[in-house]
């Protein structure tokens, strides 16, 4: 007698894959492009200018381009209505648009950056991630107010919902980690832990019958310093089934997956409506696969042809519920290109928006977001591969000089010298780390450069402003990174009690803490070769370390979202900062504070900014983007 032996949980795998395919569209991931459920619209946030476009599908060309507020990250139709959900990450709201009336109706005010966003088929509830302090709101449409606020994990950007919404799938920026979460209750339900090195999941995608949840990211090899291995693209496949016999998370490298090709920088996915085809755009080399679904819980994919070229700096991609058409978002073309699904030939070209702020700051942000020569000869990374869009990457490289925290770039225009070393004086050294071993670059100056004897700051006597345009750009993108208002504050220039204490303690003689972190961007960092730098104690914890013990003063605006913390990342909170890793007072006198009062100092330290600081100062660089007056 043949006896059939089930596994546990059979009925809800049933339920997953019988789930209607009419049901998957664009939209159940986060993404800055949408296509609306009849396929006749799409819905594009341009990053950079604040503005959203909406296209007709049919006629190729744009309907509006309608001015939304800072940093749109996320776009979604509202079930089958003419109405938009954007998500404004700079100033914590999230806008709604009606695209009959191709204007804004409605805002939200909603937790600290909102990032990712989703809508459920009916359109009733939206689903927003919120990178910092990881948490989703849920927002009812039918009063378009936050109705539920979960924590949802650390940093997390992605978010889709599983095929009958009972689920969300929400992705760590910095750990690549996925998170299971129940759509009803915010209850977390499983996690998939990405490996130590695992970077930048921003994106997730679900799979419309399988049990399978996709994403692109990036491995950040800390422990290597070199443009042949230390970051490299990786596409995850989780299985969400729950039976004991599945591999649950499956990793490809997507470099080797190419052959000898190299992409880099992955963004984005999209899967068909059938299921059958799963598309990864690179937005690092501007290239994108096409891979089949193999339905064999092992492989996984299978790369159809070979990588195909698309337009510049790509960064959405969706597919028409009619499984027709291809779209794809080339955020530095400024344009949506339309393509066929099987070879992707390109069928028409819809412009977006115009080039935003000045053709050098574009220009600037080609060349830093690139894997391409002339700022790199092996594909693998770029500027953007640990400063995304002047973030941070989260990570401590082993670098030849010592342990090093990678830092935000937020205010960089006005806290000059450059690393934690002081050793650079304009971005325009940065030509010497092009050349170099980490990006081995063929460079955007001509002839040669001072050679660098061992750990010199021979940068600081090497002037490299104004001899090459494309160096010049480069430095007026990176220098242009501004900051938004702590969420730790009451108000605008409004402190709590607690920050207020903080704030005493702060400016207090006997702590000295803005005897160094002072001026407007906390920091006494100085324009020029001499700079001003500090013994604080800490430069003897790495025995790795060449270049110290005195380090240049780091902005303290924008702390709160930046951990670990010192040049080494050995304090991983603010308290810390102030205790353990301060045991001979040369970081400020607080061993002789109560525990309340570093609290109270804590509070402070995370509320700045609690006003925006000024657009110039006496430390203000020359080249960067003026704001408008």
């Amino acid at each position: 007698m043949l006896i059939w032996k089930m596994h546990p949980l059979p009925l809800a795998i049933l339920t997953f894959a019988l789930f209607n395919l009419n049901q998957l569209r664009a939209g159940q991931s986060n993404s800055l492009m949408d296509v609306s459920q009849d396929g006749k619209r799409i819905a594009v946030a341009n990053t950079d200018s604040g503005t959203v476009t909406v296209f007709d599908v049919q006629s190729r060309s744009p309907l509006a381009e309608i001015p939304v507020g800072t940093k749109p990250e996320g776009v979604t139709w509202i079930g089958k209505s003419p109405l938009l959900a954007v998500t404004l990450y700079s100033e914590d709201k999230v806008v709604i648009i009606d695209c009959d009336k191709l204007s804004v109706i409605k805002t939200i005010t909603t937790e600290d950056e909102p990032y990712g966003i989703v809508s459920t088929m009916d359109g009733k509830k939206l689903y927003v991630t919120h990178e910092y302090p990881g948490k989703i709101s849920e927002i009812n449409t039918a009063d378009f107010k936050v109705t539920q606020v979960f924590n949802a994990g650390k940093m997390t950007r992605g978010i889709a919902l599983s095929p009958d919404e009972k689920y969300l799938f929400v992705t760590e920026f910095y750990t690549a980690s996925v998170n299971k979460l129940d759509a009803a209750t915010g209850k977390m339900m499983d996690q998939w832990k990405g490996r130590d090195d695992d970077n930048f999941a921003r994106q997730i995608t679900a799979h419309p019958t399988r049990p399978k949840v996709y994403y692109p990211h990036i491995r950040s090899r800390t422990h290597i310093i070199d443009a042949d291995g230390s970051i490299f693209p990786e596409f995850t496949i989780c299985d969400t089934s729950g039976l004991p016999d599945k591999t649950r998370r499956m990793t490809v490298a997507m470099d080797t997956f190419n052959g000898v090709y190299v992409v880099a920088t992955p963004w984005e996915t999209a899967v068909s409506p059938d299921g059958k085809t799963i598309y990864i755009i690179y937005s690092g080399t501007n290239d994108m696969n096409i891979c089949k679904v193999m339905d064999d819980d092992y492989s996984e994919i299978q790369r159809v042809g070979t990588a195909i070229r698309l337009g510049v700096n790509p960064r959405a991609i969706r597919v028409n519920p009619n499984g027709k058409e291809v779209y794809v978002y080339n955020a530095l073309q400024f344009d949506v290109t339309i393509h066929d699904p099987t070879t992707m030939t390109k069928l028409a070209s819809m412009k977006s928006c115009d080039p935003p702020k000045s053709p050098e700051w574009v220009r600037g942000k080609i060349l830093f977001a690139t894997s391409l020569s002339p700022m790199t000869s092996r594909r693998w990374v770029a500027c953007f591969s640990c400063h995304p869009d002047g973030n941070s990457d989260g990570r401590i490289w082993e670098n030849p000089e010592g342990l090093r925290k990678t830092p935000p770039m937020a205010g960089l225009a006005h806290t000059h010298p450059l690393h934690w070393s002081a050793d650079r004086d304009e971005v325009q050294d940065f030509e010497y780390t092009i050349r170099g071993k980490l990006m081995r670059g063929y460079g955007l100056t001509k002839g040669a450069l001072t050679p660098k004897n061992g750990f010199e700051k021979t940068e600081l006597k090497e002037k490299l402003s104004e001899k090459s345009a494309d160096l010049d750009a480069l430095a007026i993108y990176t220098n242009s990174f501004g900051f938004t208002l702590s969420p730790h504050i009451e108000a605008p220039g409004k402190l709590s009690k607690q920050a207020e204490r903080g704030k005493a303690l702060f400016f207090n003689n006997q702590v000295a803490c803005a005897s160094c972190h002072s001026g407007p961007y906390y920091s006494d960092s100085q324009l020029g070769a001499k700079g001003k730098v500090h013994d604080v104690g800490t430069g003897n914890d790495d025995p790795s370390e060449k270049m110290g013990p005195q380090y240049d003063t780091p902005t303290l605006l924008g702390l709160y979202r930046n951990a670990p913390y010192l040049h080494h990342g050995k304090a991983k909170t603010l308290m810390e900062v102030l205790t353990t890793q301060n045991l001979k007072d040369k970081h400020g006198k607080t061993s002789h504070l109560s525990t309340s009062e570093k609290e109270d100092l804590v509070e402070f330290l995370k509320a700045l900014p609690y006003e925006m600081p000024p657009d110039e100062t006496p430390n203000t660089v020359k080249f960067r983007l003026t704001p408008k007056k």
